[in-house]
């Protein structure tokens, strides 16, 4: 018996053969997504940002509390005192707060203090995660699987806006308190990254090391 409201599962029924096609062509198109850390200033349509974050704010999540907050952020002024707060966090990370293990890892992808992305592309997305509020966001109530939650609504965030079209880039100053301050987002709110959006620029390129993905047979186990 169940004691609490319900609404009947509804799911498109598909034959093996295209649920197969599908599953197939989706892996395809984000088979082909690359991080970009080459942006133009061509604008993205505010439609697209709002798609893609109300298909974020289906994720699954614990307890359907839905403990995210998505701070767009456009404006040039604001933009520019993000870059130069993340690139002052990035300057004291490359100079001797990283290890030379950390540094050596990311040699290979070619970067370093300077995030002019984060001025350039039209579009930064401040991503929250909530660790208390619930449903009502009152400020007070216990959240759960917050990290979990939010993890799984940026990937679906990311995997919109590639079918959309539209280039990303994942960036993680450390610290991030001043994203809190910037966006004017509350302290039991963790900044958790910065999702970059746009459009490539004409001499954009990818690191050759990003191309290597493990295979199938690596990354899952059949019991």
């Amino acid at each position: 018996m169940k004691d609490h409201d319900t609404i009947p599962y509804s799911l498109p029924a598909l034959n093996d053969a295209e649920s197969i096609a599908r599953a197939e062509a989706l892996r395809d198109r984000l088979k082909k997504r690359r991080s970009c850390r080459y942006f133009s200033d061509e604008p993205v349509p505010r439609e697209v940002i709002e798609a893609a974050i109300e298909a974020a704010g289906t994720a699954p999540n614990g307890a359907n509390h839905q403990p995210w907050h998505f701070a767009v952020v456009s404006s040039p002024e604001k933009k520019r005192a993000i870059r130069e707060a993340a690139e002052e966090e990035e300057r004291v990370f490359y100079a001797g707060k990283a290890s030379e293990h950390w540094l050596d890892a990311l040699a290979p992808l070619g970067t370093d203090a300077e995030k002019p992305f984060l001025e350039t592309a039209p579009w930064l997305i401040v991503v929250f995660a909530q660790r208390k509020g619930g449903i009502q966001e009152d400020g007070k109530t216990q959240n759960y699987y917050v990290n979990e939650s939010v993890g799984i609504a940026c990937g679906m965030l990311i995997a919109t806006l590639h079918e959309a079209g539209c280039s990303t880039l994942t960036h993680t100053p450390s610290p991030m308190g001043f994203l809190r301050d910037l966006c004017g987002r509350p302290e039991h709110e963790k900044p958790l990254m910065i999702v970059v959006v746009g459009h490539p620029s004409e001499d954009a390129t990818v690191p050759a090391h990003a191309l290597r993905k493990k295979p199938l047979a690596q990354i899952s186990t059949w019991l």
